[in-house]
């Protein structure tokens, strides 16, 4: 059964995909929101397969809404606009469909979304060797996972620092970071920054309650609290 949540700030545009879903017995609506605040309640407290999502919309847009979420669910983007196609697809969305729908379309669509859902529950956490595709509205950058020196977390996002390249503020929480990568070399320190053990240069101890570690690739020294450093020293060597 796929879970799935409507967020479109016209009532009568949720009512007819509900209907359609209608003909799906393979689909389950179990919400709907019509402002992205109200969708990210509904979606943390579902936890949905999937999301019907409008673009434009009063106050925030459907691209925001995704900003808001940790571990988003599969998207399928619902709109009467088609010039926002290129940017869906840069956020990984399951499908792009105009408005108005038609069953055959929408048929289609839950095919895909079934199938990118049953990939997601087969998929295994990355490995150091993998390359990893980092999305934001204005650049893409393709890097091996061997080259991400340090994650620091920004709200909702992570701002990945990588050798040779300027730091990227990514739509990835550090929490799905810390599930999905491997463990070691990255190891988390605090509740906002993970290190690649690989890249560590040296450690310096300016005072009892803080250090200063050196990582290859980070110009600047990262300075460490009494826990962060306590969760360094217990590590392996």
């Amino acid at each position: 059964m796929l879970r799935v949540v409507l967020v479109d700030d016209e009532r009568l545009a949720r009512q007819g995909i509900r209907q359609l879903l209608g003909a799906h017995p393979e689909v389950a609506v179990v919400g709907e929101a019509g402002r992205v605040p109200a969708a990210v309640e509904v979606i943390r407290a579902e936890k949905p397969d999937a999301i019907f999502l409008d673009i434009q919309m009063p106050g925030a847009s459907g691209f925001e809404l995704l900003g808001h979420l940790e571990g988003a669910p599969k998207v399928v983007f619902v709109t009467a606009h088609s010039e926002h196609a290129a940017r869906a697809f840069e956020v990984q969305a399951v499908d792009y469909l105009l408005k108005p729908v038609s069953p055959a379309r929408l048929a289609d669509t839950i095919k895909r979304l079934a199938a990118a859902c049953q990939q997601t529950e087969d998929a295994v956490p990355y490995k150091t060797a993998d390359r990893i595709c980092l999305r934001t509205p204005q650049r893409t950058v393709i890097t091996s996972l061997k080259d991400i020196v340090a994650m620091e977390a920004e709200g909702d996002f992570t701002r990945f620092h990588m050798a040779g390249e300027a730091p990227l503020l990514v739509c990835r929480s550090l929490r799905n970071c810390e599930e999905t990568f491997p463990a070691p070399p990255f190891l988390r320190l605090s509740r906002s920054l993970i290190i690649n053990l690989d890249k560590v240069t040296s450690l310096d101890h300016p005072s009892r309650d803080e250090a200063r570690l050196t990582l290859a690739g980070m110009p600047q020294p990262l300075t460490l609290g009494r826990r962060a450093l306590a969760r360094l020293k217990k590590t392996p060597k």
